[in-house]
């Protein structure tokens, strides 16, 4: 295949499973801006929570935030296409499950907001883990006022839920299934992230190869977790990590190492060898 585009989650797939990107995978970077490929970073968070050692790479200048939430130019800042949750389904949801515990993280323009009285709730689901308790903490601004006032401030293009216990997974994820329009995914053991249904990281890749003029054949997407599945569908070639679970191994074209082991950057070195 041609490759062109290269779509790659972060947690668990380029960025290893202590957050920090390995010399490896920052030399595939630096390889792919030489040959003219450009690299996606393709994320759960927003676009300010791409590490700047990825989004200021001369090979990355888009970025699929959110889910597939919005699609971003990472260097103009703006935003070139998004898929919001509208306010009355965010409404409805929040009155579903505000009595559980269970974080409840509004995805609003560069920042994610939560109620501070949740706050412990998002402490306690990192498991006693300070590399994930500093990562959910660094990503969240505390939030003091009503829900209502905080609809206000602009369009939602995520939502997440954090959820200690197994009980209250099964509780938000029948909330968000008895609220018409809305789809959940995870990524991680103890979340579970909310969309407009149809929204996904594959239809942003779908959205940013014709944006750009790039067969989706000519893609490249790597992943590992439940929130990957559709964008390793969508892409021309998708590639889970070794670290992935069975079923996303299972929609994968092929498997390649750990995140740990910078699997990105070994399976990527052949292919940019023939270009």
């Amino acid at each position: 295949m041609a490759v062109k585009l290269v779509f790659i989650d972060l947690d668990g797939t380029f960025v290893d499973s202590q957050k920090r990107v390995c010399k490896r995978n920052v030399r595939a970077l630096e390889r792919a801006a030489e040959l003219g490929v450009q690299f996606v970073p393709c994320t759960g968070r927003n676009s300010s929570g791409i590490p700047a050692q990825i989004a200021s790479a001369p090979s990355v200048r888009y970025a699929v935030c959110c889910n597939g939430g919005s699609v971003v130019d990472l260097r103009s800042g703006r935003t070139l296409h998004a898929e919001a949750v509208e306010t009355g389904q965010v409404a409805r949801l929040y009155e579903a499950v505000r009595d559980l515990r269970c974080t409840f993280d509004v995805f609003i323009g560069n920042k994610v907001y939560l109620e501070r009285s949740r706050w412990e709730i998002m402490r306690e689901a990192a498991g006693g883990d300070e590399v994930m308790e500093r990562f959910l903490s660094t990503l969240r601004t505390p939030w003091d006022g009503s829900m209502d006032e905080l609809l206000r401030m602009g369009p939602v293009t995520k939502l997440t839920m954090l959820h200690p216990d197994k009980a209250t997974e099964q509780a938000v994820r029948a909330a968000v299934d008895g609220v018409e329009g809305l789809a959940w995914t995870y990524s991680l053991p103890v979340n579970t992230e909310v969309q407009r249904a149809g929204v996904n990281k594959g239809s942003a890749l779908r959205w940013l190869c014709g944006h750009l003029g790039v067969d989706v054949a000519d893609a490249v997407a790597f992943g590992d977790g439940d929130n990957d599945v559709e964008m390793l569908r969508a892409a021309g070639d998708g590639v889970a990590m070794g670290n992935a679970a069975d079923d996303v191994k299972a929609c994968a074209d092929h498997v390649t190492a750990t995140c740990d082991e910078a699997g990105v950057a070994a399976y990527l070195e052949p292919l940019f060898a023939e270009l």
